[in-house]
């Protein structure tokens, strides 16, 4: 019995106040400085002291329970106690099966130390037995304890109607689900997810907890809560759940989860939560009627945006959100996909379009709009086996949709804190992407040559400058004389030096040729048959086309 016996004090400090504002427990009440005095020990069923205490019942009737209704502190002083064990074991039966929320006996007038009887019996049916080594005001007990639950009650009326309240503003103003989330967290202290039907957490909003620790296993959590018709605490974890509906269907559910510091003491939820679960379930019903965009969608698109922006915390946090929307994180590749649609800047056809491509192919990704005219892909790949025909069906898609479409992706990586690198390289690649090109439907790092390098940096003033530079007075010459000699030094450059093939390219006869590179080399001042100033002039002649094209 010893091991059981503990002093029992208050959980959150001496005054009543510190308990007002949710519902009175058992070790609420023997933390009151009206019962401390007493120095109540537990004895028995410390695990029940986290009962929800309704009233305070004083007796010395060998039968109680007939005038109990549940919920009640049983004061006694041990008088009309039973002297026979089965007596004994009848008398807290009587009291559990009503369930009275605590027994607490006084050890001053016929005990001076709590019967083993009693003890094993309140043991056995886990009632909470309290023992007081000093004598207490029973009746002061009750006028306190009684106070305090009434006022309690004042209180959750008008907060209950405070959360209505605001609740509803969210619905008349059309808050998005992610406010509407947010307020249940901010109202409730507590961290609440929405997951749709598949178990995949859209939303997440966290208090008192991480992402990552909110998240991590999510599926396989959420997938060992039962479903529910109505706001209940379920699960092996006591998530307090709410279903939400669209269109009379069931659509998913809104989730709030226990406080990680919660201790036998402290019920996981009152009233209060239930109220904030049910008007956001509620809430967010209406609103999924309202928003167009599919909750999914926006989950997909903030969380790589996330990603491919790199604003998660911490690495842990993004693995969390990805795998929580059903994105395999473990043991595989990730490569980074880009769309831009240059010509076409609508997306939301796009996203639904390759999200359906990719359910086809049975590919794991997230699809998103990054940017306006821009699609982002992140596919999660198995260790084997090549992406490029999951990458030719999205590049068709796109092209499909619009002609003028780019697809670019970035390297392969192995952990999906590195998916960043890999949409920053799709960048790369889709910048140096010239338009019009239609030998390949997208385009890799290994496709950026020297012409597709200086396209994507036709914007550079260096490079502007570099080609003026080198160029503009043969520009200017061609311009006042009417003459080609640009045209005959591509063709030059492009044949590598070989006079016979730049003459036949450009229908002259070598005499003419040698006397229109002589002119050049005179103008520019330099020599053709130096392979660095031939370099120079290639360079800066691509840099030129590249620039008019826009």
């Amino acid at each position: 019995m010893s091991e059981e016996r503990r002093t029992a004090g208050p959980p959150h400090g001496d005054e009543p106040e510190a308990v007002t504002g949710r519902p009175l427990t058992v070790g609420d009440v023997l933390g009151l400085p009206v019962l401390a005095a007493g120095q109540p020990r537990v004895v028995a069923g410390e695990s029940g002291l986290g009962r929800r205490v309704q009233w305070v019942h004083i007796t010395e009737l060998t039968d109680p329970a007939s005038f109990l209704k549940g919920g009640e502190l049983v004061l006694t002083t041990g008088m009309p106690l039973p002297e026979q064990p089965a007596e004994v074991r009848r008398y807290v039966d009587e009291l559990a099966d009503i369930g009275a929320a605590a027994l607490v006996i006084e050890l001053v007038r016929r005990y001076h130390r709590p019967p083993e009887a009693l003890v094993h019996a309140c043991r056995s049916r886990g009632l909470p037995l309290v023992t007081l080594s000093k004598d207490v005001n029973f009746l002061e007990v009750t006028q306190v304890v009684h106070a305090l639950i009434v006022g309690n009650q004042m209180q959750a009326m008008r907060r209950t109607q405070q959360i209505h309240e605001a609740f509803t503003a969210l619905t008349l103003r059309g808050a998005s689900p992610a406010e509407v989330v947010r307020a249940a967290a901010e109202t409730s202290g507590h961290t609440v997810v929405l997951e749709n039907l598949v178990h995949h957490a859209v939303i997440c909003e966290p208090s008192g907890r991480t992402v990552e620790d909110a998240l991590t296993g999510w599926e396989r959590r959420s997938r060992a809560t039962p479903a529910c018709d109505h706001t209940e605490v379920l699960g092996p974890e006591d998530w307090l759940v709410a279903p939400v509906e669209y269109r009379g269907e069931p659509w998913g559910r809104v989730v709030m989860l226990p406080a990680p510091t919660r201790t036998p003491r402290t019920p996981s939820f009152g009233p209060e939560d239930v109220a904030v679960l049910e008007r956001t379930a509620m809430t967010l019903t209406i609103a999924r009627l309202i928003h167009a965009t599919t909750w999914e969608r926006s989950a997909h698109r903030n969380t790589l945006r996330d990603i491919a922006e790199q604003r998660h915390r911490s690495p842990d946090e993004a693995r969390a959100r990805a795998a929580a929307l059903g994105l395999p994180t473990e043991e595989c590749r990730f490569l980074a996909v880009l769309i831009e649609t240059r010509t076409h800047p609508g997306g939301e056809e796009l996203e639904t379009r390759l999200a359906e491509d990719l359910r086809t192919v049975t590919v794991p990704a997230l699809v998103g709009e990054l940017a306006p005219g821009r699609v982002g892909v992140l596919l999660s790949l198995r260790p084997s086996g090549s992406w490029r025909p999951t990458v030719e069906q999205l590049a068709r898609t796109a092209l499909n949709l619009d002609a003028g479409a780019v697809v670019s992706v970035g390297s392969e990586v192995t952990d999906l804190s590195r998916a960043a690198r890999s949409f920053r390289e799709a960048t790369r690649v889709a910048e140096a992407a010239l338009p019009h090109s239609t030998d390949k439907p997208f385009y890799e790092l290994s496709d950026i040559g020297l012409r597709h390098l200086l396209y994507a940096l036709r914007q550079d003033p260096h490079v502007q400058s570099f080609a003026e530079r080198q160029l503009a007075q043969l520009i200017d010459h061609d311009s006042r004389h009417g003459t080609s000699l640009l045209t005959t030094l591509r063709h030059y450059l492009d044949a590598a030096g070989n006079k016979t093939t730049a003459a036949r390219r450009g229908e002259l006869s070598r005499q003419t040729l040698y006397q229109r590179l002589h002119t050049i080399e005179r103008l520019l001042d330099l020599d053709l048959e130096s392979g660095e100033d031939r370099t120079e002039l290639h360079v800066a002649l691509i840099a030129l086309d590249v620039s008019r094209l826009g």
